[in-house]
C-alpha cells in the first residue's frame, strides 16, 4: 500500500492584474488558509517521504507557509497538470517512496479524487470530495498498489480530507 496526499495552492491574489497567473501570489486570506491547513497537515501525523510541486508564485508561497520543513521538487509539468500528467509525474517521480504529496492546481487535482476512488470506495468523504476541491485543500488516498508504477484510476480510497473552512468557519466561501 502506498500513501497519496493532495494539497491545492491556497487563495490567490487577484488583485495585482499586471501579473501572469503563473506569478500569482496568495491573497492574506490565502496566507492564512496555507498556515491552517499546515498545521493541520502535521497534525495529521503522515511522515511525507517526497513532495513534488508545481513551481507557481502561489503553491510556492503555499508551501512556505504551510510545510517551511519540507523541501519540494519543483516540477514543471505539474502547473496547471490534468490526471494523466499529474500520474505520470507520480510514477516517475516517487521512487520507493511510500507517501508522496503533491501541491498543486485544480482542476487537475479535484479531478484526481474522481480518477483515484474506486466505485468501491465512494462513501460521504468521497461525496464531500467530489462536490469541490477548493483552495488549500487537503487530502489523503490509500492506494492499493506496492510500486508507483502501478498507480492508475480506481485503486484508491480516500481516508481523509480537509479544507480551511472545516478548521476555522471563518475562512468558509464568501458570499
Amino acid at each position: 500500500m502506498k500513501l497519496l496526499g493532495l494539497l491545492r495552492h491556497a487563495k490567490s491574489d487577484w488583485g495585482t492584474s499586471d501579473k501572469r497567473d503563473f506569478d500569482r501570489g496568495l491573497n492574506d486570506r490565502g496566507c492564512r488558509g496555507a498556515r491552517l491547513i499546515g498545521e493541520h497537515i502535521r497534525e495529521h501525523g503522515v511522515k511525507w517521504d517526497a513532495l513534488y510541486a508545481s513551481p507557481a508564485q502561489r503553491v510556492r508561497i503555499t508551501l512556505e507557509q504551510a510545510l517551511p520543513d519540507l523541501a519540494p521538487h519543483w516540477e514543471e509539468r505539474l502547473y496547471l497538470a490534468g490526471t494523466d500528467t499529474i500520474m505520470d509525474v507520480i510514477r516517475e517521480q516517487a521512487g520507493d517512496a511510500d507517501a508522496v504529496l503533491i501541491a498543486g492546481h485544480n482542476p487537475g487535482l479535484g479531478d484526481m479524487v474522481l480518477e483515484l476512488v474506486s466505485p468501491e470506495h465512494e462513501d460521504a468523504l468521497f461525496d464531500e470530495a467530489k462536490v469541490k476541491f477548493p483552495t488549500a485543500a487537503f487530502a489523503v488516498f490509500e492506494l492499493a498498489i506496492d510500486d508507483w508504477s502501478q498507480l492508475d484510476s480506481e485503486c484508491g480510497k480516500l481516508v481523509h480530507f480537509a479544507r480551511p473552512r472545516d478548521i476555522d468557519p471563518d475562512l468558509g466561501p464568501e458570499f
